[in-house]
């Protein structure tokens, strides 16, 4: 196992939420890492051209920890 840590915008995260909730209402429970994993077995199962879009559609962050407010 490796444990890491990722940053990813609030509303992104708040999608693992509804997906979770989906998930319960479909009779089944999931973890976070769970459904994390999933969307990477889910990408590495795209053929290229479907690979480079759904990256296409994921904005760059900013490395690093965010500022605390």
């Amino acid at each position: 196992m490796v444990r890491d840590s990722v940053t990813i915008p609030k509303a992104e995260y708040m999608v693992l939420d509804a997906l979770k909730l989906r998930a319960t209402e479909l009779k089944t429970t999931v973890k976070k890492t769970e459904l994390i994993r999933a969307g990477i077995k889910a990408l590495a199962s795209f053929p290229d051209a479907a690979f480079l879009a759904a990256i296409a559609a994921v904005p760059s962050l900013k490395t690093g920890r965010p500022l605390k407010s």
